[in-house]
């Protein structure tokens, strides 16, 4: 558990103690992979830390193809926040690629904090403003860097990813094919 409040407090730049105070508001949940923590149609209810493991948010479209927007591993956060602060039904899955231990903070949670340490606040609207701005960046990405330009932002962006995932998924990620991440891969070997 120490861990946990110890990343809450430096992600969210709060005294330990605060969190400590406040953790009594946070559920613990232990996943086994596959399992959903989101589906489209349901709402988003709260925020997902991951403590353990990994989880992904994906759409799949009419086709049946799947689209992968975000990874979060240890310590990162993972949310629908059109879903969580506009009340949507949400257009995403978010579920777990490996067996993962994961804090289900709810917006309660966030304003039990905020009012014990009103700091926070401030803090949230720079993770909320950085997020956007990897989203804004990431959609560039995808209208016009090429798929090798992509493929070494996401290693920059999830150093640890991709022995913990098959390659189709980081394609997905990508918005190439298998096939075509095999050959940025052995283009960029070649040119080492």
């Amino acid at each position: 558990m120490e861990n946990f409040q110890f990343q809450i407090s430096r992600l969210l730049d709060a005294p330990i103690e605060i969190v400590q105070f406040c953790s009594e508001k946070i559920k613990v949940k232990n996943v086994q992979k596959g399992e959903f923590f989101l589906q489209p149609g349901e709402v988003c209810n709260d925020t997902f830390f991951v403590n353990k493991g990994l989880l992904r948010m994906y759409s799949i479209d009419k086709n049946g193809k799947e689209h992968i927007l975000h990874f979060a591993p240890e310590n990162w956060i993972l949310v629908d926040r059109s879903s969580l602060y506009l009340n949507q039904p949400s257009d995403y899955y978010i579920d777990a690629v490996e067996p993962s231990e994961v804090l289900v903070l709810s917006p309660e949670y966030f304003d039990f904090l905020a009012e014990n340490q009103p700091s926070v606040i401030a803090k949230q609207n720079v993770l909320l403003h950085k997020h956007i701005s990897s989203l804004q960046k990431r959609i560039t990405q995808l209208l016009g860097a090429t798929a090798e330009e992509r493929y070494v932002d996401f290693l920059k962006t999830y150093p640890n990813i991709f022995e913990r995932v098959p390659q189709w998924m980081v394609a997905s990620y990508l918005g190439i094919t298998p096939e075509s991440l095999s050959r940025v891969r052995k283009e960029l070997v070649r040119k080492k």
